[in-house]
């Protein structure tokens, strides 16, 4: 059977080389354009779940640990399946399940905006898994990973089909879907205090759940269709605009709490907290940006065209909500002492940065916004797998712990000190592109936008000194008993880890492609206003 595993992931990748060869070679020397009903991209979601099939098989220790294995070959494919699609020149891709046409049948569909998302999405699972097998042999045990490897490809395939689902009630399905395996990923550590925090995440989930149902149902009712493009449409024809208002409001709730946009985040800093720390690198980089992705979505393709005066209310509501969610993430990160609770409330603020640009609605705010959402999953994943490589040698993750820990893993800390000046938006860094552009969209507004920039530069300097105390304990501290000795950190980790910090400084120097995509995601998302 480990054989037959083998075969069957490298056939696939090397099918999908194939496949991407082929297409190219039609578009490029012969003038065929590539199909839009391409069917790889629900080809990517069924290989995940099927894969969890192996996974789970009872077997020896070694077969076990083909687990990881399998599912890496398989997360891998999906990211080269999404960087084909940027490599396509922004070609938006349609699949029609049973070939049956929208919007009487299920729709998939990538454009500008989803495939950024989908590339951060696969991104972020394969650098996590990649370096994710010492940690999880340290915090799972063995008998229990193939369920936890299972349970990471489902949450990874539900993120992918939020992404790709152009049907209003399967991005529903395929929420839970990410949902009910996140669940099974944070509480399958070995620190019990998972447990409530998990109930709490469910409890918030079930609700947001349940308030984009009410909102999707509203919507069905005076349109009668789920597939978003025709209900963009059809919205417009629809006379008596009060339910339709108070969809809009149940759906924005709803996603809201789903990406812990402040002061719905609740379930948030525990969350990511008691989570094995890959778990935690690899919902950071990517879950709560899938949700506010949707409500992008749902907000300017659906919504903005057809309700009059909601772009203005967008930016009335939720900017007091990003600018809260910036100052109050800054300043509590500022007085936490658990490392990956400091690096959570960051996240919390970081989230604010992105619903700021968007609240802007313009084309200079979104593109600074979603730029963010990609540079941010690059400095807070390398921000959480510098959290693993402390936990292998540390006896705990509050700063106390951490007293020293430089001098006993420089390459380490190295790592670590870059992505927190990504994250700060220090010159020469991702996170640094990504503030200039949010002042420069801020400064469009004149007199208006300076108090704007005034949040941005001092939520910064927030950020600075809960950097520092990191920096403070980790490089001048001595611990009492510290060694003398440089700690063993698996090779694998550190060359994972310098991969995603390399990236934040790449893409501080040259942002072009981060930028390039941002900006298309922006001009799509603005195409559908009035």
């Amino acid at each position: 059977m480990t054989l037959i595993v083998k075969q069957f992931a490298i056939g696939y990748i090397l099918g999908v080389l194939a496949l991407m060869a082929a297409l190219f070679a039609l578009d490029h020397f012969f003038g065929v354009e590539i199909p839009s009903s391409i069917s790889f991209i629900p080809f990517i979601i069924g290989v995940q779940i099927a894969a969890q099939k192996y996974a789970a098989r009872e077997g020896s220790l070694p077969e076990k640990r083909e687990a990881w294995r399998a599912s890496l070959m398989m997360t891998l494919a999906t990211f080269a399946l999404s960087m084909a699609i940027e490599v396509a020149g922004g070609a938006h891709f349609r699949y029609e399940m049973g070939g049956w046409t929208a919007p009487y049948g299920i729709e998939l569909s990538v454009g500008a905006f989803s495939a950024l998302v989908l590339l951060i999405i696969t991104g972020a699972g394969a650098l996590s898994l990649l370096a994710a097998r010492p940690s999880i042999d340290r915090q799972i045990e063995q008998e229990r990973q193939p369920l936890f490897y299972s349970a990471w490809l489902l949450a990874l395939a539900g993120l992918v089909g939020i992404t790709v689902s152009a049907d209003a009630f399967n991005i529903f399905v395929f929420m839970e879907i990410s949902s009910l395996a996140s669940y099974v990923l944070i509480a399958g550590g070995p620190d019990r205090r998972a447990l409530p925090s998990v109930f709490k995440y469910r409890i918030m989930c079930t609700i947001g759940a349940t308030f984009y149902l009410i909102g999707i149902g509203l919507i069905y009712m005076m349109t009668g269709t789920l597939n978003l493009a025709d209900m963009e449409f059809r919205i417009h024809e629809v006379g008596e605009q009060r339910p339709i208002l108070a969809a809009a409001g149940f759906i924005t709730v709803g996603l809201a709490l789903k990406a812990a946009i402040f002061p719905l985040h609740v379930w948030l800093p525990n969350a990511y907290t008691y989570a094995p720390h890959m778990v935690t690198a690899f919902l950071a980089a990517c879950s709560t940006k899938v949700a506010l992705y949707v409500l992008l979505r749902f907000d300017f393709f659906v919504f903005q065209e057809n309700l009059a005066g909601h772009a203005f209310q967008f930016a009335v509501y939720l900017m007091p909500l990003a600018i809260l969610g910036i100052l109050v993430g800054s300043a509590v990160a500022m007085f936490e002492k658990n490392i990956k609770r400091l690096l959570a409330f960051s996240s919390v603020a970081q989230i604010g940065y992105m619903m700021l640009g968007a609240s802007l609605v313009t084309v200079a705010g979104l593109t600074a916004g979603i730029v963010h959402i990609f540079n941010h999953a690059l400095a807070k994943g390398a921000l959480f797998l510098a959290v693993a490589s402390f936990a292998t040698v540390a006896a705990g993750l509050r700063l106390d712990d951490l007293k020293g820990i430089a001098r006993r893993m420089p390459w380490t800390f190295g790592a670590f000190v870059v992505a927190g000046l990504s994250l700060i938006g220090i010159p020469g860094t991702a996170g640094f592109v990504s503030k200039w552009y949010l002042i420069s969209a801020a400064m469009e507004f004149g007199a208006a936008g300076l108090p704007l920039v005034a949040i941005i530069l001092v939520s910064s300097l927030m950020a600075v000194v809960y950097v520092w105390r990191i920096v403070e304990a980790a490089c001048f501290a001595k611990a009492a008993d510290e060694s003398t000795s440089r700690a063993s950190v698996p090779p694998l980790l550190v060359a994972t880890l310098w991969l995603a910090a390399a990236a934040n400084i790449y893409f501080g120097l040259v942002p072009d492609l981060p930028l390039t995509l941002a900006g298309d995601a922006a001009a799509e998302l603005l195409d559908h206003l009035p």
